[in-house]
């Protein structure tokens, strides 16, 4: 019978409900049925876990941890300016493709609650902002309109910006300027019509031309940055408009909240059938032993020699200390084994003889001492 194997011919299997004998206590399961025949099956191996399963219980485990984690992390928080509470609106399923098994995900949402005097604040300045968008809005109109004629910075405009600008603030000077000098040239006796009065008029326009070239020569640079400005203060006052003032947020906090490892739950389900197969491993190795009728029991060496466990047994000669030495085989196979019987040595060193389970075995350390 292989090791695998669990059957004999003709005969239950060992998975019937029998009456046990024989050596449960080492592994093994000995039915002894009315013809007197012996059954024995070996430990079978334990069952590797479930891929999928092994997957389910992994994926379960790292779902719950998150669960945890989005739970502990979810802080309600209280400011002077308002306060920040979380709350579960809801779930959803999410469907693990490799195993097919279905999860409840919860959905959170995040409340922000200002206090009363923040609110009051807020309200305000949303309604003034609505009050200056409304007036950009207004104002857009106008600057697209504005825009569309470009600033026009070449000489003429230039020259005709600053003699409009000379007429309006040197030309009074210059005016000032030529009544002092005709009221100062009558003082003097010097008439309209005369040559002095004449070349004090040429020297006076001389002096306006001098002026006015000045300021075409030294007012360029002026001229077209006052353009420029000129241009860009519908801009800068829609931009001023649309900036508004903002209201103060309240200032929460990053919580500090630990997070739950995730548990190795297909690390830990290996492991644990590794150990069983190391266990199995070791059990088999011992019992291939126990199949050829050894086992050790401190320093002797005890084999099963009860006569119930043998077959095709034939007398060969005696050993030294007179006892018969048979060849036999164990029922479950093994091979031809050379010993002794047990009821003949319980005749001659019954202290050699011990019961396993019912069944007769020789200690030979005693037996041939």
């Amino acid at each position: 019978m292989s090791a695998s194997a669990c059957h004999h011919r003709n005969r239950p299997s060992c998975s019937q409900d029998v009456r046990a004998r024989g050596l449960q206590a080492i592994g093994y399961r000995h039915d002894l049925f009315s013809s007197g025949d012996l059954t024995m099956c070996a430990p079978s191996a334990p069952e590797p876990p479930d891929p999928k399963e092994t997957s389910a219980a992994s994926t379960a485990t790292n779902v719950g941890t998150a669960i945890a984690n989005a739970n502990l992390g979810n802080v309600n928080q209280v400011t002077p300016d308002g306060s920040l509470n979380y709350s579960q609106t809801g779930t959803y399923k999410w469907n693990d493709p490799y195993t097919g098994k279905s999860y409840d995900i919860p959905t959170y949402t995040a409340t922000q609650t200002l206090s009363g005097t923040s609110q009051a604040i807020k309200d305000q300045t949303d309604q003034a902002k609505l009050n200056l968008g409304e007036l950009a809005a207004g104002q857009s109109g106008f600057l697209k309109d504005w825009l569309a004629k470009p600033v026009d910075l070449s000489n003429d405009a230039t020259e005709g910006r600053l003699m409009d600008l000379g007429m309006k603030r040197l030309q009074p000077a210059l005016d000032a300027r030529r009544q002092a000098n005709e009221a100062d040239l009558i003082n003097r006796g010097i008439r309209p019509g005369s040559d002095n009065y004449a070349q004090a008029q040429n020297i006076q326009d001389q002096g306006e031309n001098d002026a006015y070239n000045s300021l075409l020569l030294s007012g360029r640079g002026q001229a077209v940055q006052e353009a420029l400005a000129q241009n860009s203060a519908p801009i800068n006052n829609l931009t001023a408009l649309l900036s508004g003032s903002q209201v103060s947020q309240p200032n929460f906090v990053n919580a500090n909240m630990p997070t739950i490892p995730t548990t190795d739950t297909a690390g830990l389900i290996n492991t644990n059938y590794n150990q069983q197969l190391q266990k199995w491993q070791q059990d088999a190795s011992s019992s291939s032993d126990l199949m050829g009728g050894l086992f050790g029991l401190g320093a002797n060496l005890i084999k099963f020699s009860d006569r119930r466990l043998k077959k095709n047994i034939r007398a060969i000669g005696t050993f030294a200390n007179g006892l018969t030495k048979y060849v036999f085989e164990y029922l479950w196979g093994g091979g031809e084994q050379v010993g002794v019987m047990a009821d003949e040595v319980r005749s001659y060193r019954p202290y050699a003889v011990t019961t396993v389970n019912g069944f007769d075995a020789v200690d030979y350390g005693r037996a041939f001492a």
